[in-house]
């Protein structure tokens, strides 16, 4: 029995699940991110992943990550090949250090725990829901399986089946994304955590001076262990790369004369024939410190085109701390924070935004603060949220029913959730008859966008949020 090795892939499948589960059932999706060392390193849940991987290795890639569990299930037929340029990873490490020097965050777009958290809240709950709502609604009525499933069907509803299904435009996008970086296990085993993963760099790089440790008191020079490493750690000697190794643990179990261990060593540890830290690395290191201490380059604050959720302030300062992980979107309870794409330029991809004719900034809602796992969007309380401007409401006067046709219509004014009415009237007669004329109060409008979502008038909206 490969008792380790299926203690690994029960570990894997809770901290997936418990990742899902998070994301699916809770508002608390920050949760997991704290101990992502490449999204918070002060964060005391990082520093002790971290310190856990200076004594045992790299045990996150390969017991917690929940997309090495994904990429692990999706290439378990895949032949392993020995494909070089590990060292990539660094690099795209580095370039996430030099950007940010300049000023841009791009860690969103390698970070392992923001791809995998954008594709299950953008793609997988949404899908799954609809799929599996629409699948029982069609068992009940077309086949008249009313009597065994509509109990059932009602359970569901009050737990898996009452997650509201949002709808993101831009879905195929997010999808087509984790697809590609999945897929890349058809090359080799892992190869986007052996040659891409940023976070794996970080990780690596701590291992490397890692107490535990491989060690084969006897070999027959089968190959078995090298031939089969997920992570291509093993050399010809049979030695390992210790900041490669994620402590899988089948080279244990594939050695024929079980001449493999992993064990502590038993005299000090002797630093220098230890694996030594490259000078490229070494300077990443020096390098990540001050990407990790949070400096910020020159600020070139740019030109506000959206709507962003309350609390945001500075567009450039939104736009480096967003590591665009899907979790506002997920938990915006009317569906209204929607990803950009291109809209904003590159430096603005799958950063959210308030889109009011989808949906408006709940007066009575600060989830997307709570959420934000990178600060973001500023945590704030329910009295801080309400008195937050996230635009301003404008009244088309060509388009409204009260100004344009002299109709009754106080929509706007009726569903303005400020107690004294961003939105106001007055009185105006029209062939003896008195007509309410709406219109917006700037110093009381916050920009929630509920009055454009409930606008009658269509294809257009006769009144407008603008940041």
């Amino acid at each position: 029995m490969k008792k380790l090795v299926l203690l690994r892939k029960f570990s894997q499948i809770f901290f997936l699940s418990l990742f899902i589960y998070i994301l699916w059932f809770t508002t608390n999706t920050a949760a997991f991110f704290k101990i992502d060392p490449l999204v918070s390193i002060f964060n005391p849940f990082a520093i002790i992943m971290l310190m856990l991987t200076l004594i045992i290795g790299r045990f996150f890639c390969g017991w917690i990550c929940p997309l090495g569990a994904i990429i692990d299930i999706c290439g378990a037929r895949t032949k392993n090949r020995n494909v070089g340029l590990r060292q990539i990873k660094y690099y795209v490490f580095g370039a996430i250090v030099v950007f940010a020097f300049l000023g841009i965050q791009i860690k969103w777009i390698f970070d392992p725990l923001v791809i995998t958290a954008r594709f299950i809240s953008l793609n997988f709950i949404p899908s799954f829901t609809l799929v599996l709502d629409r699948a029982f609604i069609f068992l009940i009525t077309s086949l008249n399986f009313y009597a065994p499933l509509y109990d059932f069907y009602r359970l569901l509803k009050t737990s898996v089946l009452g997650i509201k299904i949002y709808y993101f435009p831009h879905s195929l996008v997010t999808l087509s994304f984790f697809a590609a970086v999945c897929s890349l296990v058809f090359i080799t085993k892992r190869f986007w955590c052996r040659i891409i993963c940023p976070l794996g760099a970080i990780y690596s790089i701590v291992a490397k001076f890692s107490i535990l440790e491989r060690r084969v008191d006897k070999c027959i020079n089968c190959m078995k262990c090298k031939i089969n490493c997920r992570m291509s750690a093993i050399k010809e000697n049979m030695s390992y790369r210790k900041s490669e190794c994620i402590l899988c643990l089948d080279c244990v179990y594939d050695c024929p004369v079980k001449g493999t261990k992993f064990t502590w060593p038993v005299k000090p540890v002797d630093i220098q024939a230890k694996d030594s830290v490259s000078r490229e690395d070494f300077l990443f290191l020096i390098a990540s410190s001050f990407l990790l201490l949070g400096f910020k380059g020159r600020e070139i604050e740019a030109k506000k085109k959206f709507i962003r959720p309350p609390g945001v302030t500075g567009e450039r300062e939104f736009l480096n701390k967003c590591i665009r992980c899907g979790n506002c979107m997920k938990v915006c309870p009317t569906n209204g924070l929607q990803p950009v794409i291109f809209e904003s330029g590159l430096a603005g991809i799958w950063a959210p935004h308030l889109v009011p004719e989808i949906g408006y900034c709940e007066y009575n809602c600060n989830l997307c603060g709570k959420s934000c796992p990178a600060g973001a969007i500023p945590k704030l309380s329910l009295v801080q949220k309400k008195e937050q401007k996230l635009g301003l409401a404008n009244i088309n006067k060509d388009i409204c029913l009260p100004w344009s046709q002299n109709k009754e219509c106080i929509v706007c004014e009726e569903h303005c959730p400020v107690s004294t009415k961003a939105v106001k009237t007055y009185d105006e007669i029209f062939n003896g008859k008195r007509i309410k004329k709406p219109y917006v109060d700037a110093s009381l409008c916050i920009g929630c966008g509920i009055c454009q979502k409930k606008c009658p008038t269509r294809p257009f909206r006769a009144i407008k949020v603008s940041p």
